[in-house]
């Protein structure tokens, strides 16, 4: 089959808002290439980070190719596409050089191309996420192995921003927790919950695509079948009391998300939130704290910040 590969040269920061215009849009599947995700990644003490072997990266922010099929009309697709990222503008998002090119690629080249792409990387101390296709065995005592189909890009593991909220959950799972996992995209927050002993685990997510990779994610891993995953706007009309909220959405969706978190959290429940770029860290800051909030930490991986922040029993 003849795919078209969409290529938009866009920020770091506009990079899950591209992504979601272009699925949005029929896309069969988006790539995200950026090396500073793996040039600039703290070795942490967790082992080597293996570097791609790619020379075609830009030297500055990421190139998001998405690939639709042949019968997608383009001609009449792209402008919207075009329109759609210029407003992301008015959200206080950068779109940096938001240069286009097209190209014909075969299926083959395009399936062929993911295995050049990920490969099992180590993300927290006892995490792993690997590839579905690619063998891989535990190399440390209690070391756990997330095995994802990366295909659709909604969530790989590597982006700091999920790194932050893996990190976030890995230091507050206890075991047995009830965690909501908002806008889940590959599932792999609520697959990690689960590996790290949560109790039960209830994803949601609007696009029904990242519903559907989820669920497929969810059956890879054994141990995961804990996490039900659900098509849902943000936590409107969810009444399940929850020990964790995580979201790894944009700040401007996380702000209207802090009331339904703090209305699920049980008392000392906590909420972590990542996504959040320094311009938009002292708002998110600010609504916590006027929610009733308290925060705990505030974490930071290259230029994205997570927050962690507790609903205080009062005495």
């Amino acid at each position: 089959m003849k795919w078209t590969e969409v290529s938009v040269h866009t920020s770091n920061e506009a990079i899950e808002a591209v992504s979601n215009i272009f699925i949005e849009a029929g896309s069969g599947g988006v790539a995200i290439e950026n090396v500073q995700d793996f040039l600039s990644t703290p070795d942490d003490g967790f082992g080597e980070i293996r570097i791609l072997e790619n020379q075609d990266y830009v030297s500055e922010g990421s190139l998001v190719k998405a690939y639709f099929p042949e019968t997608k009309n383009l001609m009449e697709l792209i402008p919207e596409i075009k329109q759609r990222i210029l407003a992301l503008e008015s959200y206080g998002l950068s779109i940096g050089p938001n240069t286009f090119s097209i190209e014909d690629v075969q299926e083959e080249n395009w399936a062929s191309a993911w295995k050049k792409y990920y490969h099992p990387q180590q993300i927290t101390r006892y995490l792993t996420v690997a590839p579905q296709w690619e063998e891989y065995e535990p190399k440390l005592d209690g070391e756990i192995v997330i095995r994802l189909d990366p295909g659709l890009a909604f969530g790989t593991g590597t982006h700091a921003t999920t790194r932050l909220s893996l990190q976030g959950l890995e230091t507050y799972i206890r075991g047995g927790e009830t965690i909501l996992d908002v806008g889940t995209g590959s599932g792999v927050l609520s697959i990690a919950s689960s590996a790290l002993g949560a109790g039960e685990i209830h994803a949601f997510d609007l696009d029904e695509v990242a519903v559907r990779s989820a669920k497929e994610n969810v059956k890879m891993n054994a141990y995961a079948q804990n996490v039900s995953v659900s098509a849902n706007d943000l936590l409107k009309g969810i009444e399940i009391p929850a020990d964790i909220v995580v979201a790894n959405i944009l700040a401007e969706i996380i702000v209207p998300l802090i009331p339904d978190a703090w209305r699920l959290l049980k008392p000392n429940g906590i909420f972590i939130t990542s996504g959040i770029i320094e311009a938009k860290k002292e708002l998110i800051l600010s609504e916590l704290e006027t929610q009733g909030f308290t925060i705990l930490q505030v974490l930071q991986m290259k230029d994205w910040f997570a927050i962690v922040a507790q609903k205080v029993e009062e005495d």
